[in-house]
């Protein structure tokens, strides 16, 4: 296994990635596809204008992009691991009107669950496409430290699923053709090690049936 997490962590990979113009890309592509299902996802949980959201591992804002107009002004908070990754979403994925109802000082580099100089309080937060290139002792310190740092109605985050421990001993292919494993990134668990985990840090963790991009499975946790 490479000594590195995932491919977000190799030294210079944002800043190539930014300089050459792939700030999409960077986050796996299918940007407008991605986005509206995120957003339809967030609006079947019950999302208003006037609800508080933090957008954990928000990149270059391909949610973001859709959610700054749709929320109230100032409702939209993103941390990345990344602040040149989202400083480039800001500045070229939103409108002047957009950046207008969201500070810059709401995008906040953040590495390792710590939300420094974040509201504690927020109606959902989401957690997408993070812990898929996270190993499973970093699912359990970011389930950890979102139930003991945040206040929340809703936690929704994704995750790959293998279907028993056999499967998951080794590669697995998704239903959307993606290739997952236990042992180095893109990341898969089981369902039982998810659910124990969020009950670990006082989570209720309910899986849901939908299968979001790349064969993404979407988890809903609540106190």
């Amino acid at each position: 296994m490479s000594r590195h997490v995932s491919p977000y962590h190799v030294p210079g990979m944002y800043a190539d990635a930014i300089a050459r113009g792939r700030h999409r890309d960077i986050i796996g592509g299918r940007w407008g596809e991605t986005g509206a299902i995120q957003m339809d996802m967030l609006l079947r949980l019950g999302l208003q204008p006037h609800h508080r959201l933090l957008d954990i591992g928000c990149g270059p804002l391909r949610t973001g992009c859709r959610l700054v107009p749709f929320l109230d002004p100032g409702n939209y908070w993103g941390t990345d691991l990344s602040g040149a990754l989202m400083a480039t979403g800001y500045h070229q994925e939103l409108t002047e009107a957009d950046r207008r109802r969201l500070p810059a000082h709401q995008l906040v580099e953040d590495g390792d669950f710590s939300f420094p100089g974040l509201p504690r309080a927020f109606d959902l937060v989401l957690c997408f496409a993070v812990f898929t290139h996270l190993p499973q002792a970093q699912l359990a310190d970011g389930l950890a430290r979102v139930a003991e740092r945040l206040d929340f109605g809703l936690f929704a985050f994704t995750v790959f699923l293998a279907p028993d421990a056999v499967a998951a001993a080794g590669p697995w292919r998704q239903p959307d053709g993606v290739v997952t494993h236990g042992d180095r990134t893109p990341w898969h668990f089981l369902a039982e090690d998810v659910v124990r985990l969020g009950a670990d840090a006082g989570l209720r963790v309910d899986i849901r049936p939908d299968r979001l991009p790349r064969g993404q499975v979407l988890c809903v946790a609540t106190r």
